[in-house]
């Protein structure tokens, strides 16, 4: 069994009368969404960089103050 702050037991107990489950089945509903969702995020991560690192090796890159600028002049932020 894992432990809960009362507070967090209490929401989980109203979270699991709102959808109609017991406490246990609604807390194995949140924790595999939650999971799900983090899987996916982590993946879409690695994706990025693996993207991003192959721009580098191909030279698809600018420098770094020439990006700052436009950034800047974007948002129209002072120097």
């Amino acid at each position: 069994m894992v432990p809960l702050k009362p507070e967090r037991k209490a929401q989980l107990e109203e979270y699991a009368r709102r959808h109609g489950q017991d406490p246990a089945a609604a807390l194995d509903d949140v924790l595999a969404a939650y999971f799900d969702e983090e899987q996916q995020d982590y993946a879409e991560a690695v994706q990025a960089v693996q993207e991003a690192y192959e721009d580098v090796k191909a030279g698809r890159t600018r420098p770094a103050a020439e990006f700052l600028e436009d950034l800047r002049l974007k948002h129209g932020l002072p120097r």
